[in-house]
C-alpha cells in the first residue's frame, strides 16, 4: 500500500471515530460525574459517550500520569494530613471555609473530610463544563495536558501559584476552576450528582445565575456523595475578598447563615497581614471555631489568647524571599517554645517537611 493510501486510510478511520463519537454523544447524555472521572483519569461509566474516548492515546497517558501523581501525593501528603486532622481537630463543624483557595478542594477535603458544606472563594474564574466529545483527539490530548499543567504546582508543592493560575485558567479548552474541582472531587472518591451555576447576591442569598443582579458574585454549587454515600455540597465563589469587595458582596452573610466554620488558610500571599484585608481577617476570627493556617494567614498578634488556644506544629523559619516584610518575631518565639511537634507532611510556601509549619487555632469554650 502506498504512503498516500495509508494516510488516507488513517484519515478515514479518524473521521469514522469522530462521527461515531458525535452520534453517540447525541444518543446518550453525558453526566457531570462521567466528565469529572474522565478529566481525573478515571474510567467513566461503561454506557457513557466518554467511554470510547478513553481508548485514545492522549487519555491513556493522562490517566497513567495522574495515577502516579496521586499515588505520590497520597503517600507523601494526604494520608498524613488525614491522620493529623483526626488526631488534633476536635469535633467538626458543618461548614468548611477556605478563603483565597483557588480550586484547592484537595487540601480542604484532606484537612476536613467530614464537613457537610465546603465554601471556597478566590478571584479565579469558574469557567464552563468542558465539551470534550466535541473536540478532535489531538485537541482533547492538548486540553488534558493543559489541565495537568494547571494542577502541577499544587500536586508538587501543595499550593497554586497565583500568577500561573491567572494564565492557566483563562485560556485554552480547560478554562476556569471547574475542571480542577472536578478532578479533585473524583480523585477523592466522590460522586458528583449535580452542578449549578449560581450567583451570590449582596444579601447573601444564592440565586440562579441568569438573574442579573448588581453587586452579585458568580459561583458554582456542586452536590456530591462521598464514598459512604453521604450527601455533601461544595460552593466556589469568584469574589473579591478585600475590604471593598467584602463590603459589596454577600459573602459574609452567606457564611454566617451556615453557622460556625472550620477554616483553612495557606499560601495566601500574606494578604491577611494587610490593612486592606482587615474585614476578611476579622470575619475569620469571628466565624471560625477552628483555624488551620501557615504564617501567610492571620498574623499571630490578632489571636486573643483568652479566646484562642494556639498549637504550633513544625518549624517556623519565616517567609520565603519574595515576602521578606512578613516575618513575625512572636511566631518565631511561639514555635521555639514548642519544638517537639514535628511534621510528617508539608504545606504552604515552605513545603519541605523539615522547614514547614502549621498553626492550629482552636476557639475556647465561652
Amino acid at each position: 500500500m502506498s504512503r498516500m493510501k495509508r494516510a488516507a486510510t488513517r484519515g478515514t478511520a479518524v473521521l469514522v471515530l469522530l462521527l461515531a463519537t458525535l452520534v453517540q454523544a447525541h444518543a446518550a447524555p453525558v453526566s457531570v460525574n462521567d466528565i469529572a472521572r474522565y478529566l481525573a483519569g478515571l474510567a467513566p461509566s461503561p454506557e457513557s459517550p466518554l467511554a470510547a474516548l478513553t481508548r485514545e492515546r492522549g487519555w491513556r497517558f493522562h490517566a497513567a500520569t495522574l495515577n502516579k501523581a496521586w499515588a505520590r501525593i497520597e503517600k507523601n501528603q494526604l494520608n498524613d494530613i488525614r491522620a493529623w486532622s483526626k488526631t488534633h481537630i476536635p469535633n467538626t463543624r458543618k461548614q468548611m471555609l477556605y478563603m483565597f483557595s483557588g480550586p484547592d478542594f484537595l487540601y480542604a477535603d484532606a484537612f476536613y473530610p467530614d464537613a457537610e458544606t465546603y465554601v471556597l472563594s478566590a478571584l479565579e474564574p469558574i469557567g464552563p463544563i468542558p465539551n470534550l466529545w466535541r473536540l478532535s483527539p489531538g485537541a482533547r490530548s492538548g486540553a488534558l495536558q493543559e489541565l495537568r499543567g494547571s494542577m502541577q504546582s499544587v500536586l508538587t508543592f501543595s499550593f497554586f501559584i497565583t500568577k500561573q493560575m491567572k494564565s492557566d485558567l483563562r485560556s485554552g479548552n480547560m478554562q476556569g476552576t471547574l475542571p480542577v474541582l472536578f478532578v479533585f472531587l473524583a480523585r477523592s472518591g466522590n460522586t458528583i450528582t449535580k452542578v449549578e451555576y449560581v450567583s451570590l447576591n449582596p444579601d447573601g442569598l444564592v440565586v440562579p445565575r441568569n438573574l442579573k443582579l448588581k453587586g452579585s458574585s458568580p459561583g458554582v454549587r456542586i452536590a456530591f456523595n462521598d464514598e459512604a454515600g453521604k450527601s455533601r455540597m461544595l460552593y466556589y465563589f469568584q469574589t473579591d475578598l478585600s475590604n471593598g469587595g467584602l463590603r459589596r458582596s454577600g459573602f459574609r452573610a452567606f457564611s454566617q447563615a451556615l453557622g460556625p466554620a472550620d477554616s483553612l488558610v495557606k499560601s495566601a500571599s500574606y494578604l491577611l497581614h494587610s490593612g486592606n484585608f482587615s474585614l476578611a481577617r476579622d470575619f475569620l476570627l469571628k466565624q471560625s471555631d477552628v483555624i488551620i493556617q501557615d504564617d501567610s494567614g492571620i498574623p499571630l498578634r490578632y489571636f486573643n489568647r483568652k479566646t484562642w488556644q494556639l498549637r504550633p506544629f513544625g518549624r517556623y523559619i519565616g517567609p520565603i524571599d519574595i515576602f521578606p516584610k512578613n516575618y513575625q518575631r512572636d511566631m518565631a518565639a511561639l514555635f521555639a517554645r514548642n519544638q517537639n511537634r514535628k511534621m510528617t507532611f508539608g504545606i504552604g510556601y515552605r513545603w519541605r517537611t523539615h522547614e514547614t509549619h502549621v498553626l492550629l487555632a482552636i476557639k475556647k469554650s465561652p
